[in-house]
């Protein structure tokens, strides 16, 4: 199987910058973890907190070192750690550090992004963040082995790590770990993964629940649970993704001005469009050569009302829109490409006479650039962890990934894993949170994958959804953190059974 785009599920611009992690062992050249103490304002209350910066090592079955791996832990001073919650955050690629996440989303300290779809400009600062989650639970930010300042050591190998159960593997193996060595098994504990991070939550909270430690919540953000409902270059007749994306393409759409007639309100045509996706438009994809001349016709009309694109350029696609060229032919009269990442971004088209996006303008060099230099100044200066080798903000490792699951020979799918976790922990609560405007894990392709879990009714109401006005990074528009935000402490409620 050909993963065709996966691959920018890791952000791809930012493995431009990417640096290759180095062979030699770590436990030589890291300082010892640095503690250092701050304050930050949520609600209007001042919060002290304590961060804990540093590379811990993780063995295997033996005692022996196979890796070293960076956190960075926030804990509230002067709270319970048996009843304080504790989330560990990561991010997906696969290959990606927790940068993003760290410095962009709920961490003490925000990457002041632009919320208008505009690119960070060299050295835009560090903020603090009142819309942090500290509030809520301690943080734990972990970078993947092989990203940040986490790496293979002693007597590890990529096989160990590079893979999809073997990732699940590592990961429960390094909250195990960092639950050990900070004695917080009685606190309850919260995943939050994005993008191949929402893989890595469901499959590393399956094997935790099988090794013995409950998890209360995992918080899935722009999910990548289901390979089949994303764009991986599927060939004739697998038409699950083009289903998926529809509503995707109209929301981009809705939001560029780009539709025939404008809807005033995007969530009530977020429902028709979704409606007529899995009904008529999957119906007409179904029937393939068979379908008639008339239903064609109304297909193509639906189609161009639905994403703005020329009817005869519908006609020429078979009635199936490409996500890449659709960047590239919304606007292409302007010689204008969308975001993929983030749709609501826009740049000039570097071949305009190409038929796909030659880049995402949502995540140019600009804006690695800025989280890249933010983080690495951040962990050196604030946070005091001054380690002699370069942030690995993105590795490639994709080349290496393994992603055929055990026994299995089908496209990567952790819905499973999510499904077994939650009917034999019925404590366990799911939210999925969902950008409109991203083109990369289209959001009806996760409410598709998460509403045929085949949960027994006693257990479906611990599944919620999210749904806001932003990209695959939902925390780069201001009003959709802040209302993510708000529902994740209607959740935490929730997941903490009060």
């Amino acid at each position: 199987m050909t993963i065709r785009r996966f691959a920018a599920f890791a952000l791809a611009p930012l493995l431009a910058c990417a640096v290759l992690a180095t062979a030699r062992p770590a436990a030589a050249a890291d300082p010892a973890p640095s503690v250092t103490h701050h304050t930050v304002t949520v609600g209007g209350k001042p919060l002290a907190y304590t961060a804990r910066a540093g590379t811990m090592p993780i063995r295997n079955a033996d005692g022996d070192e196979i890796a070293r791996v960076f956190t960075v832990a926030y804990t509230l001073d002067g709270s319970d750690p048996r009843t304080r919650p504790v989330t560990f955050f990561w991010n997906g690629g696969p290959g990606t550090a927790s940068m993003w996440l760290h410095i962009g989303s709920y961490g003490p300290v925000r990457l002041a992004v632009p919320s208008n779809a505009a690119l960070p400009a060299p050295g835009t600062p560090l903020v603090p963040n009142p819309d942090t989650i500290l509030d809520l639970s301690d943080i734990v930010f972990i970078d993947a082995v092989g990203t940040g300042y986490s790496q293979i050591t002693g007597k590890g190998t990529p096989k160990m790590f590079y893979g999809v159960d073997e990732d699940a593997r590592a990961f429960a193996n390094i909250i195990r770990t960092w639950t050990t060595e900070n004695d917080r098994f009685s606190s309850p504990k919260f995943l939050f993964g994005e993008s191949y991070g929402t893989m890595r939550a469901a499959t590393t909270t399956a094997r935790l629940q099988t090794d013995g430690m409950a998890v209360n919540g995992v918080i899935l953000l722009s999910s990548a649970l289901d390979y089949n409902a994303l764009d991986i270059g599927q060939g004739p007749g697998e038409d699950y993704s083009n289903v998926a994306f529809l509503p995707s393409l109209a929301a981009v759409a809705w939001y560029h001005h780009a539709l025939p007639s404008q809807p005033a309100d995007l969530d009530a045509f977020m429902n028709e469009v979704r409606a007529y996706a899995i009904g008529p438009y999957a119906d007409a994809l179904m029937r393939g050569d068979s379908l008639d001349a008339a239903g064609r016709s109304a297909v193509i009309a639906k189609l161009h009302a639905y994403t703005g694109l020329d009817a005869a350029y519908i006609d020429r696609a078979d009635l199936r829109i490409d996500p890449s060229r659709f960047e590239h032919e919304l606007e292409s009269s302007r010689g204008i490409v969308v975001g993929r990442v983030d749709a609501r971004y826009q740049g000039p088209e570097l071949d305009r006479t190409g038929d796909s996006a030659s880049y995402d303008p949502s995540f140019s060099d600009a804006m690695t650039d800025a989280y890249v230099t933010a983080f690495t100044r951040y962990v050196r200066d604030d946070l005091g962890f001054k380690v002699d080798r370069p942030y690995v903000g993105g590795a490639r490792i994709g080349a290496q990934w393994n992603f055929r699951r055990t026994d299995s020979i089908v496209a990567p799918n952790g819905a499973r894993d999510l499904r077994n976790a939650m009917t034999k922990n019925p404590y366990l609560h799911v939210f999925s949170a969902n950008g409109y405007f991203d083109l990369a894990t289209p959001f009806f392709g996760t409410e598709y994958t998460l509403n045929h879990l085949g949960l027994d009714p006693s257990l479906r109401s611990n599944l919620s959804f999210g749904f806001y006005r932003s990209g695959h990074m939902v925390y780069h528009n201001d009003d959709a953190r802040r209302a993510l935000k708000s529902d994740l402490v209607t959740f935490y409620a929730q997941a903490k059974g009060r």
